[in-house]
């Protein structure tokens, strides 16, 4: 049983002011391992007041002092990094190989970028006079999900260590042990009292603390549209910088037969990946009609191949979803696109055969769906695909571009040249072109209601940086 009731602030752990027991659930048993305490206001008003108090020295510290406590947690990160992707397989339900390689290793990913970035990033710069000087924001307040706990955490935490600035971090309380090893990382690397604090909470309790406080300087923040919005209102009296990393309801555009049966084959692989839990996900399939009915038996023979079970079955490559509350709300996305006329070609509701416990999902296509059904406009969370046939590439373009989010985009197509050009009409921050990889230092974040800001490597660094001019 994980026991993690106490809070980390000021370099050391402190039990909370108030104590609030909060069960952790693992989804793929229904059982509970572990025990967090949920925090409060005054929690939350602890650690800001260390995060100031340390930022006072932390944010004249040089770029080479930064770049050595940094290379300094990728050392001890490294020595931790199994026994993390054990705790989000069990947190989350990542099967255990994908959980410790794909869900842990991006932590040393994301560290290993900066100490890259870093010594050629400019701080200063002489420009026609005038002195250009970019400084810490100050003290930030994360708020971060239970889907990718690690990653989110640490493509915060990473660039804030490097711009300089101190930091309160409030992980998920659904996914909730990840956190804690951070944390512990953070402390055996030596990180100076202040600069790191952790408090377990809820969104009502402290993320609205966090967000409301006066003394933070930047909320950044990754979850939901809807809370979002929420936490961007409740930080709007302070005037803070509010950095939103939100949802998606992605396309995938097959352009062309020649490139059908890579397209279909990369994207029900990459949908259904950790569980179909990826914001970037690509969860709408756009095909030409003529390709429809091929597209659909070839995404039928990938997904009902899919091995769905325990994560510690190194069979396994696809784990339950992450929560009751989660499971509930993806069997209701799924009975609507049956309701609302969408061809159930595999999958469906309820479990799959075989498995009694556990948030467990099968994995389904859908295809003749209309882009205003729900399944092809609400983001579901779950290993669910839909397809939907276009006449030209002007129709598959308007589909693509018709959603309010805009984070990824993929484009398959035999021709670079045409590739391009159709990745250039579509409104998304991020697009991929016949499944390329988005490398580490690539600018991560979306248009429209998926957010604002970016995360990764230098881009990820400027928007914790303030810009300051000096004139003689």
């Amino acid at each position: 049983m994980y026991d993690l009731r106490q809070f980390y602030i000021d370099g050391q752990w402190v039990d909370p002011l108030q104590p609030r027991d909060f069960p952790v659930i693992n989804p793929a048993t229904e059982e509970r391992i572990g025990t967090i305490s949920l925090g409060s206001q005054a929690d939350v008003d602890r650690a800001v007041v260390a995060a100031r108090r340390a930022f006072a020295t932390y944010s004249r510290s040089t770029p080479a002092e930064r770049l050595a406590l940094i290379g300094r947690v990728l050392e001890a990160y490294r020595a931790q990094k199994d026994e993390i992707g054990a705790a989000i397989s069990d947190e989350m339900g990542a099967p255990l190989p994908f959980a410790k390689k794909s869900q842990s290793g991006i932590g040393v990913g994301h560290l290993a970028t900066m100490l890259g970035v870093l010594p050629d990033f400019s701080f200063s710069e002489d420009r026609e006079g005038m002195l250009l000087l970019r400084e810490p924001v100050g003290v930030c307040g994360f708020i971060t999900p239970w889907n990718w706990p690690i990653n989110q955490i640490a493509c915060k935490v990473v660039p804030a260590l490097a711009a300089g600035c101190t930091m309160v971090l409030k992980p998920s309380e659904i996914a909730p042990l990840s956190g804690p090893l951070f944390a512990q990382v953070m402390h055996e690397a030596g990180v100076p009292a202040g600069i790191f604090n952790l408090v377990h909470g809820d969104g009502p309790g402290v993320g609205q603390a966090i967000a409301v406080h006066a003394d933070i300087d930047m909320l950044s923040f990754t979850g939901s549209t809807r809370a979002g919005i929420a936490v961007a209102k409740a930080g709007a009296d302070s005037v803070k910088r509010v950095h939103q990393e939100l949802g998606g309801k992605s396309p995938l555009v097959v352009l062309d037969e020649h490139s059908l049966e890579a397209a279909v084959r990369w994207c029900v692989t990459d949908c259904f990946s950790n569980s179909g839990q990826s914001c970037n996900a690509p969860s709408r399939m756009l095909v030409p009609a003529a390709l429809h009915g091929r597209a659909a038996l070839l995404a039928r023979e990938v997904a009902e191949a899919l091995v769905v079970g325990d994560p510690r079955d190194p069979a396994t490559q696809l784990g339950p979803v992450v929560s009751q509350l989660q499971f509930d709300r993806i069997q209701g996305l799924i009975r609507a696109g049956m309701a609302e006329g969408g061809t159930l070609v595999c999958g469906g509701p309820d479990r799959p055969p075989g498995l009694t416990r556990g948030f467990y999902v099968r994995p389904t296509v859908f295809a003749g769906v209309r882009n205003d059904m729900r399944i092809a406009r609400e983001e579901i969370f779950g290993p669910v695909l839909c397809i939907l046939p276009y006449g030209d590439e002007a129709e598959a373009v308007r589909i693509a571009n018709d959603t309010p989010y805009g984070l990824a985009a993929y484009v398959w197509a035999a021709d670079p040249a045409t590739a391009r050009r159709v990745a250039g009409q579509i409104r998304a921050g991020m697009v991929h072109i016949n499944g390329a990889d988005l490398p580490l230092n690539a600018p991560f974040g979306g248009f429209k209601q998926s957010g604002n800001g970016r995360e990764w490597g230098e881009f990820g660094l400027a928007d914790f940086l303030e810009l300051k001019v000096i004139v003689a």
